[in-house]
């Protein structure tokens, strides 16, 4: 059995889904989703719900969590390794207008994000208080 505070990467054992990669993030009792990709690398992930964890799928990658929180209706993730280690797990809510109402899931990192949305400011950190 896998240590449940670490974030883990997997192989879809699924041959006929779309989404080959699994992640299972220690939050909320575990949140477990399908992925197109292993990690943001260039571009926003579409993810989607597990319902239930395989038996036999190939762990590809477990690594300790530095910090894992809710913030609103993001995750913010923070793995204990030198690269790749900062990344986000946004939740949407349905827009009628845009893929058929359904809500949907994307994991991002700061300049994924960035490249999706020229223009648009992404929180760095926790605000300053400023002085009355």
């Amino acid at each position: 059995m896998h240590d449940r505070s670490r974030f883990l990467v997997a192989r879809n054992p699924d041959p006929d889904s779309t989404l080959p990669y699994l992640l299972r993030l220690p939050i909320d009792g575990g949140i477990l989703l399908k992925a197109r990709h292993p990690w943001p690398t260039t571009a926003r992930v579409y993810c989607h719900p597990l319902e239930q964890w395989p038996t036999d799928a190939e762990i590809l990658e477990e690594v300790p969590i530095r910090s894992c929180q809710r913030r609103g209706a993001a995750i913010d993730l923070i793995l204990d390794r030198a690269r790749n280690n900062r990344s986000q797990i946004v939740f949407t809510k349905p827009n009628p207008g845009r893929a058929a109402g359904r809500p949907m899931i994307f994991w991002q990192t700061a300049r994924t994000a960035q490249r999706a949305r020229p223009g648009q400011r992404v929180p760095r950190g926790a605000p300053r208080n400023s002085p009355s």
